[in-house]
């Protein structure tokens, strides 16, 4: 068992709830708007955050933040508001089990922002590790 001090831990949780989103988004926005289904989904993530944050004593005063703190929180939010209002037309138009590996690309993308603006070094195991996960997500887009 991970251990749930380890990042690997939480890592590997992200992704079983990154594709229970895919499975329950699917099934969620038959018959409705992409764009109106991502607000709603959007709705219930802040109260269920707002209400897990004030209950585990994690809440502070928004307004002490930094002004770069607000500025990269800011530019996140919008990066993410995209990427779910492009992914859920994604899948509404598209089959879960091809949308959501081409989502998943990001981690080619991660790794290559991380290397160009955040200085990170993967090395040349890593760099395989990399480019088979970019293999695999262009197998899986283009089958036929």
């Amino acid at each position: 068992m991970i251990p749930s001090t380890t990042w690997l831990y939480w890592a590997l949780l992200s992704a079983v709830f990154a594709a229970l989103t895919a499975i329950f988004a699917k099934i969620g926005i038959q018959g409705v708007d992409s764009d109106f289904a991502t607000l709603v989904r959007t709705m219930i993530v802040i109260v269920v955050l707002s209400v897990f944050v004030w209950f585990t004593g994690k809440w502070n005063n928004p307004f002490t933040l930094s002004l770069k703190t607000w500025l990269f929180l800011f530019l996140s939010a919008l990066a993410t508001g995209a990427s779910w209002v492009c992914y859920f037309r994604a899948l509404q138009i598209g089959e879960a089990s091809k949308v959501a590996p081409v989502d998943k690309l990001s981690v080619v993308l991660v790794a290559v922002f991380a290397f160009a603006f955040l200085g990170e070094r993967p090395t040349i195991q890593e760099w395989v590790g990399i480019l088979m996960i970019a293999g695999g997500v262009l197998v899986l887009a283009f089958k036929r």
